[in-house]
């Protein structure tokens, strides 16, 4: 088994709103105080769609690694690097794709629903084909357990899973495997090996996935055992021969809550974004200008907060206090609509103060910025290399 580690990436496509900061950074934020953490700037998959633009790429890719400072996150605890700064990155994502049937990448569920959204786009590409792909390298090579995604990604996740497996029976066999894991099966005691081999028909006859999480706990307890007879232990139980690219689990995360101006989810593609960083003028004067309940045409017209995109706002940065106020004051005409997004700006405003300038001391110091990025591939790569080291040694190139 190797050890706890939290991967995740994200495209550099423009600058990032709200939306990016609650329903992704915050998130990282806090697990970068939990478990080992490489978050890395996506520039390879941004060309999956951009492929005819690609001169916005390394501006944006600075620009993402400034925002991801400003909010936070320490490169202290967690390990912030560019993906094609990392190639071997890319020597995985060609090597499994030689193993890749065709049909896992045509079935992934987002293929279509992306060729449908951006329609206007030629996606009749492999890098479009092949992007779920080039996202189970970007998980494997670092042999993460752990990827935070949405409920929406989990398909992404069950296909590295399934690509991991391939590769691992594939490849990961050694001469006289099953010999030597019933040796190591000996090594483990009577009492403990029965038990060893109880869990591993429970697994391979019934699929029981408890099984399996009993026989790793078990496995673990054992001090004695070298790394080798550990590892084949392992691949016997679940029916491979030895585990070379772990299997990743999805760490689920809520959807982000943060709607846009309009009342409609937060996205650069619906125009209704407040940027990250965006200046405090701006800010105020967009959401003054948010439309509202439909039924307040004069200030004395009693309102719904329910019809009203603001309140979805109230929901995410109001206090129960506040939003009492506002749904009393709405309800009975007691207070107008720019009376009711006064609170909304002034807790906007007040959380984007301090990215704004953390952000303007890293604007201001470009070099630092790219230093992180460089003493982060550093780190990556040195657990790329180890992982394709052992690729390639089970492949025999």
């Amino acid at each position: 088994m190797y050890a706890e580690r939290v991967v995740s990436g994200m495209r550099p496509t423009g600058a990032l709103h709200l939306g990016h900061y609650h329903g992704v950074l915050i998130n990282w934020l806090k697990l970068q105080h939990e478990y080992p953490c490489l978050f890395f700037v996506a520039d390879w998959h941004a060309l999956t769609t951009q492929y005819d633009a690609p001169e916005e790429i390394q501006k944006n890719t600075l620009e993402m690694a400034v925002d991801w400072l400003a909010a936070g996150l320490d490169p202290n605890q967690a390990t912030l690097f560019v993906q094609s700064h990392v190639p071997e990155h890319a020597e995985l994502h060609l090597l499994l794709s030689m193993m890749t049937p065709l049909g896992w990448l045509e079935r992934v569920p987002t293929y279509k629903e992306q060729q449908e959204k951006l329609a206007s786009k030629d996606l009749s590409t492999y890098g479009f084909l092949g992007y779920p792909l080039l996202m189970s390298a970007d998980i494997l090579i670092y042999r993460a357990d752990r990827v935070p995604v949405g409920e929406d990604q989990v398909p992404h996740i069950e296909f590295t899973r399934e690509i991991a497996r391939r590769f691992n029976h594939l490849y990961g066999r050694e001469p006289g495997f099953e010999e030597k894991a019933k040796e190591a099966v000996k090594k483990l005691g009577g009492k403990r090996a029965r038990l060893y081999d109880e869990l591993r028909t429970r697994f391979q006859q019934k699929g029981d996935k408890e099984a399996v999480e009993q026989a790793h706990a078990l496995l673990e307890e054992i001090q004695h055992l070298s790394v080798a007879d550990r590892e084949r232990l392992f691949g016997y139980l679940e029916g491979v021969s030895k585990m070379i690219l772990a299997e990743p689990e999805a760490l689920l995360t809520e959807a982000s809550r943060m709607p846009g101006l309009d009342g409609a989810k937060m996205s650069k593609s619906y125009g209704n974004c407040i940027a990250l960083r965006e200046a405090s003028e701006s800010v105020t004067k967009k959401i003054r200008a948010m439309p509202t309940d439909p039924a307040r045409i004069r200030r004395t017209d009693p309102g719904d907060p329910q019809k009203c995109p603001v309140w979805q706002l109230h929901q995410i940065y109001s206090d129960a206090t506040c939003r009492a106020w506002v749904e009393a004051g709405c309800q009975s005409a007691d207070i107008g609509c720019i009376d009711c997004k006064q609170p909304v700006i002034d807790s906007i405003l007040k959380e984007q103060a301090p990215i704004r300038e953390r952000a303007e001391y890293y604007r201001n110091n470009p070099t630092l910025v790219k230093n992180i990025l460089s003493d982060g591939c550093a780190k990556a790569r040195d657990l790329a290399r180890e992982t394709m080291r052992d690729v390639r040694e089970a492949m025999g190139i």
